[in-house]
C-alpha cells in the first residue's frame, strides 16, 4: 500500500518552471517538487542555447516584442508577450542572484549575448553551449537547501484528483491532489494539496524523432484534459532544424547559436541552398528553415544536411560549443574542420493548457506553466530561446498568486487510497512497446512538418483505436511508468490531430498543403473537454 503526503503545494515537474516557482513560494509553505527520474530529467537540463531578455543598451523591449510577434505569425497574445518581455531582465537578474555563470566577455560584468534565429539584437544571454545545464544545477542546489521544500525522484504523477471527482459535483470544483506511482516501489502515493501546479514540459515524444529526452510524455498536459482544463493551439509543433544525425549515436541538438555565429546549412555537394527559402537565410525562424531542409531531404532522397561553421576559428569553435564539439568528436566529426549531419527533429509543444498570465487554469487552485502551458507568448511558432524566460516569469508570476492565496484555503478532504484490487498483473507487455512505436510512427509521418487533410484523418483513426486499446489495457492490469507515458501520449496526440484539424490554414509551424495561405483574422484553435 503505497504512502500518504500533505502539502500546501504540490509541483509536479523538476525543470526550470517548476524550481523557479519553488524557490518564489513562501518558506512558510509546505512545498513538494516531483521528478520523474533524477531531479535532472527535465528538458532544461539538455538546452544549450540561453535565455532571450533584453540586456544590452542597443536592444530595447519594444525590440523584443515586435520580434516575438513576428515570429509567432500573426497568433501571440500581446499582452503576454509584453508581460514576458517586460519582465524578463529581473528574471536574469534573480538567476545571476541564485549562481548561474553565464559567459561573460570583457569583464566579469559584462556577459556575451548571442544571436538566434528571428531575433533582430543579441539577446541571448547563455552559459556556453550548456546553459540549460548550468541553470538545472543552480536551481536544484538551491532548492536542495530550503527545508520547507521537499524532493520526491522517480515519481510519475497518475492523474489529478480534484473535488468533482470525489463529490461528483462539478460546483466550485477545486484540485485537492494527485495520484502518483512511485517506480522505485511499485506502489501508488496519496499527495494531497491546495494547491497544484503542472510544470511538466512538453509532449515531443509523441514524435518518432526528436530532440527531448524521454520523460517528454505530455504527462500534464493530458492529465489537465482528463479534470476539464481546456487545451490551445496544439497543432504547432516546433520542429527543431539542427539534431544531429548519425547512425551510431542518438538524437542531439545541434545548438541554434552556430547557425546565430556564422554556420552555414549545405547540401551534401556542399551547395547553400536556405537562401532560396527566406532572405534572412540561416537566421530565419525555425518552422521555415526546418521546412526548407524537409523539402531538400525529400527533393534529392537524402538522409540529412549539412551545417557547418569550420570556417570560424578552431580555438573560437571549442570556446563557445564545447558541449557540441565533444559530443561530436566522440562520433568521429570534429567540427573545427567538418560539417555536422543534421536533421529536423520535433523540439517544443507551442500549445498547452490553457492558463491566464498567473499560470491559472480552468480549474481552481491548478496551474500551468512552462511547456505545459499556453499563455498566448508563442502563438503560431517560438522564437529561439523565449522558452527558457517564460519559465521564470510565469513561475514568478504563478508563485505570487499561490502566496496571496495561501492562508485563505482550507485543508483539502481525504482524498481515498488507490485501488488495485480489481486488476492483475500483464503478461502482455509487448502490447505497450508495440503502441508506441506505431504511435511515434503515425504521428511523424501523418502529423509532422507538412500536412495534408487525409493524412490528418487517417491517424486520427488510428489514434482512436489505439486509445481503445490503451484503455483496455489499462483498465484490466497494473499500471506501470510506460503504461502511463503512452496514456498519455496517446490523449495528446488526439489534441493535436484535433487541433490541426480546425486550422484551415497555413500559418507558423502548421503547414498543409490544402490549405497553403493564410485566413485573416486567424484565431486559437481551443477544444473543449468532455467532462
Amino acid at each position: 500500500m503505497g504512502s500518504i503526503y500533505r502539502h500546501d503545494v504540490l509541483v509536479i515537474g523538476s525543470g526550470a518552471a517548476g524550481l523557479s516557482l519553488a524557490l518564489k513560494l513562501a518558506p512558510s509553505a509546505r512545498i513538494a517538487v516531483l521528478s520523474k527520474g533524477s531531479l535532472t530529467a527535465a528538458n532544461t537540463f539538455y538546452a544549450q542555447g540561453g535565455v532571450a531578455a533584453v540586456m544590452d543598451e542597443g536592444d530595447s523591449l519594444d525590440a523584443h516584442v515586435i520580434d516575438t510577434l513576428t515570429a509567432g505569425a500573426g497568433l501571440c497574445h500581446e499582452d503576454a508577450v509584453r508581460f514576458t518581455v517586460e519582465n524578463g531582465p529581473q528574471a536574469i537578474h534573480w538567476l545571476i542572484e541564485q549562481g548561474v555563470a553565464f559567459t561573460t566577455q570583457d569583464g566579469e560584468a559584462n556577459y556575451h549575448l548571442t544571436k538566434e534565429g528571428g531575433h533582430s539584437h543579441r539577446r541571448v544571454i547563455h552559459a556556453a553551449d550548456s546553459t540549460g545545464l548550468a541553470i538545472s544545477n543552480t536551481l536544484i542546489d538551491r532548492v536542495k537547501s530550503n527545508a520547507n521544500i521537499e524532493l520526491f525522484e522517480n515519481r510519475v504523477a497518475v492523474d489529478l484528483v480534484t473535488s468533482a471527482k470525489l463529490t461528483g459535483s462539478q460546483k466550485n470544483d477545486r484540485v485537492v491532489g494527485a495520484y502518483v506511482l512511485d517506480n522505485l516501489t511499485d506502489k501508488i502515493d496519496v499527495f494531497h494539496a491546495k494547491f497544484v501546479v503542472l510544470a511538466t514540459g512538453g509532449a515531443s515524444k509523441a514524435y518518432l524523432y526528436t530532440s527531448n529526452p524521454d520523460v517528454a510524455t505530455g504527462d500534464g498536459l493530458a492529465m489537465a484534459w482528463r479534470v476539464g482544463c481546456r487545451a490551445a493551439n496544439m497543432e504547432f509543433n516546433q520542429f527543431h532544424p539542427t539534431c544531429l544525425y548519425h547512425t551510431q549515436g542518438s538524437s542531439f541538438l545541434i545548438t541554434e547559436a552556430i547557425r546565430g555565429e556564422g554556420g552555414k546549412l549545405q547540401l551534401p555537394n556542399g551547395e547553400s541552398f536556405i537562401e532560396k527559402f527566406d532572405e534572412r537565410a540561416e537566421l530565419a525562424p525555425r518552422d521555415i528553415v526546418a521546412r526548407a531542409i524537409d523539402h531538400e531531404m525529400k527533393r534529392l532522397g537524402i538522409d540529412c544536411v549539412y551545417l557547418d561553421i569550420s570556417h570560424k576559428p578552431a580555438d573560437f569553435i571549442r570556446n563557445h560549443f564545447p558541449t557540441v564539439y565533444e559530443r561530436c568528436l566522440g562520433l568521429g566529426i570534429d567540427i573545427t574542420k567538418d560539417p555536422i549531419p543534421v536533421v529536423p527533429a520535433a523540439h517544443y509543444t507551442c500549445g498547452g493548457i490553457v492558463t491566464d498570465l498567473h499560470g491559472q487554469t480552468d480549474i481552481a487552485g491548478l496551474y500551468a506553466i512552462g511547456e505545459t502551458a499556453f499563455t498566448g507568448l508563442h502563438g503560431a511558432n517560438r522564437m529561439a530561446s523565449n522558452s527558457l524566460l517564460e519559465c521564470f516569469v510565469f513561475g514568478f508570476a504563478a508563485a505570487k498568486q499561490i502566496n496571496d492565496e495561501l492562508g485563505s484555503i482550507n485543508e483539502p478532504p481525504e482524498i481515498p487510497r488507490w485501488d488495485e484490487s480489481q486488476v492483475t498483473d500483464s503478461d502482455e507487455d509487448v502490447v505497450i512497446s508495440h503502441n508506441w512505436d506505431e504511435l511515434r510512427r503515425l504521428m511523424w509521418d501523418y502529423v509532422g512538418i507538412v500536412r495534408t487533410d487525409k493524412r490528418l484523418q487517417r491517424a486520427r483513426n488510428r489514434i482512436e483505436l489505439l486509445q481503445q486499446e490503451i484503455l483496455e489495457y489499462y483498465s484490466n492490469y497494473k499500471i506501470s511508468n510506460d503504461l502511463l507515458e503512452l496514456r498519455n501520449l496517446v490523449q495528446v496526440s488526439e489534441l493535436i490531430v484535433r487541433c490541426a484539424q480546425l486550422r484551415k490554414e497555413s500559418r507558423g509551424l502548421h503547414y498543409t498543403l490544402d490549405y497553403p495561405s493564410k485566413v485573416e483574422p486567424s484565431r486559437d484553435s481551443i477544444i473543449y473537454p468532455d467532462v
